[in-house]
């Protein structure tokens, strides 16, 4: 039911992607960043614990719904099918109803994961994994001719993988993202009529990236300090609750450790024989690698070619061409246990997987070997642990089809899942990556901490936001209500509420058409 939001509590989320508490909080407490500075004097702010691993696809989510992976559903970019292919994962994969199907009417603008748009009672502009500004990129879907009329520069991102050794270009063109972006937010701010109003930037992570010197990456949060500037003004002109939040926060790394090389080498992963074919091409110096930068050369883009081939031809390719693909270079059935995603590793278990190779009963002692596999792995150079390892039981407790286990690099190190030729490899012109400790603020009206705040984590955002408006609490709801955040104490109310998401569209198989996955199966991605 629509609720007139000038007779009830509103909340603004600004979310800005990839911001480490430490870097932010030092500016900020020095006066560098005067905007930020004002929110640690006026309101409260705190570190904010991401998920395990912290990653965007995972953290947006329980950001917005309050819940842990394994009860919204999103584990990841893309999710491993019983038959080993990688599917995408779309907004239509969310199993918990996000904060903009609990408040109405609700603005939302460039959040991870959102694609296709969901029809809510309000407007929306999907983010990152959206493959176009086409019909479903908006609800309403006119919204698009909107702002490509009116904002022509407008980009749904930028691949950071296409400016290696070019960071002039690379910081020139990510400026003018940003401020494509901030003509988003303040065509949006023109709506008054709402309860919640939550926009990503996403900059932030890109640039961190590829570059990790404090000078560059100042500059970055100085544009995004005068952002905050604006957004201060118009929560204060419309009585908002204000919450800054990162998803994850970002450290230097210089080394990446294969995961997949490492089951391989102890002979839990299995690679595809050399078949006459596959042979042949190796010979020949055909492999996916060679082939997408032989198409990059000749100035095709990658996507155009994958939608253009038939399905079944680049299936083809993606199966016969040799690589180090995690999924598509493996022989299945002579594996034991694989990695995939954001440091995923799965036990090839009989019941889950079509070419499984582990029984049911074997599958804790196998996870009690990898487990212990992985954490004695030391760095060859300095004899220190480079993984951090978790049982998947023990993260994700609700859900059976969860990963076996979460093995992510400790600081300095980046864990990848590509079938490499050794197992530590330098990172190259990747300069930074996520770490757990992102950024928390909160700022308007109650809002006033009554001593420390700490152990603040990413599903406690939406409990708490639900809260200062005078809404009760999905009992579904993992976060929680953090109540020391507020001037005045007042128990928060939690009620049955049914977990179906906003109506959207029905699939988004046909925006994708799998570009994404085969993208991956031609070693495009990790």
């Amino acid at each position: 039911m629509t609720v007139d939001s000038s007779e009830a509590g509103r909340a603004f989320v600004l979310g800005i992607d990839g911001v480490p508490w430490t870097l932010l909080s030092d500016w900020a407490a020095a006066g560098t960043l005067p905007n930020f500075e004002r929110l640690i004097e006026e309101g409260v702010a705190a570190p904010l614990e991401s998920t395990t691993p912290p990653t965007t696809p995972t953290a947006w989510p329980s950001i917005a719904t309050g819940v842990w992976p394994d009860k919204h559903g999103i584990y990841g970019f893309q999710r491993v099918e019983s038959d080993y292919t990688p599917e995408m994962n779309t907004s239509t994969s969310l199993e918990r109803p996000a904060l903009w199907d609990l408040l109405s009417p609700a603005t939302v603008g460039n959040v991870p994961m959102s694609y296709p748009a969901s029809e809510i009672d309000g407007t929306m502009v999907s983010g990152m994994i959206a493959p176009s500004m086409n019909e479903r990129f908006t609800h309403p879907p006119e919204l698009v001719d909107e702002i490509e009329a009116e904002i022509p520069s407008y980009q749904i991102g930028l691949n950071w993988y296409d400016y290696a050794d070019a960071e002039e270009r690379f910081t020139a063109d990510l400026g003018s993202l940003l401020a494509a972006r901030r003509a988003l937010m303040d065509r949006l701010m023109e709506i008054d009529d709402w309860r919640l109003f939550f926009f990503v930037y996403t900059a932030p992570d890109r640039l961190q990236h590829l570059i990790w010197e404090e000078d560059v990456v100042l500059e970055h949060y100085l544009q995004l300090d005068d952002i905050l500037e604006d957004v201060l003004d118009y929560v204060d002109a419309h009585d908002a609750t204000l919450y800054v939040v990162s998803d994850h926060g970002f450290g230097p790394i210089s080394q990446f450790v294969h995961l997949n090389t490492v089951l391989s080498e102890a002979g839990y992963l299995e690679q595809k024989s050399q078949n006459a074919t596959r042979n042949s091409l190796s010979q020949l110096g055909v492999t996916k690698s060679n082939l997408l930068n032989a198409v990059k050369r000749v100035g095709i883009d990658e996507k155009r070619v994958v939608k253009t081939l038939p399905k079944r031809l680049v299936d083809g390719i993606a199966e016969q061409v040799p690589g180090e693909h995690a999924l598509y270079d493996v022989d299945f059935s002579e594996t034991v246990a694989f990695a995939h995603g954001p440091g995923y590793v799965y036990v090839n278990d009989t019941e889950r997987f079509d070419r499984g190779t582990v029984a049911p009963e074997d599958v804790q002692s196998v996870k009690r070997e990898l487990q212990t596999l992985f954490e004695d792995l030391t760095d060859p150079e300095t004899g220190e642990p480079a993984l951090s390892v978790s049982d998947g039981d023990e993260v994700f407790s609700t859900d059976d089809d969860s990963p076996d286990l979460v093995v992510v690099g400790r600081d300095g190190y980046e864990h990848k899942t590509k079938i490499a030729a050794q197992v530590f490899t330098p990172a190259g012109t990747k300069a930074a990556s996520h770490r757990s400790e992102g950024v928390f603020f909160a700022y308007g009206p109650g809002i006033e901490a009554t001593g420390p705040v700490d152990g603040l984590e990413v599903v406690d955002v939406a409990p708490t936001l639900l809260h200062s408006v005078g809404e009760s609490i999905p009992d579904h709801v993992d976060g929680t209500v953090r109540t020391d955040l507020f001037s005045t104490a007042r128990d928060p109310t939690v009620e049955d509420v049914d977990v179906a998401t906003s109506e959207g569209t029905e699939t988004a198989d046909d925006d994708f058409g799998d570009v994404e996955d085969r993208l991956r199966g031609l070693g495009y991605m990790d």
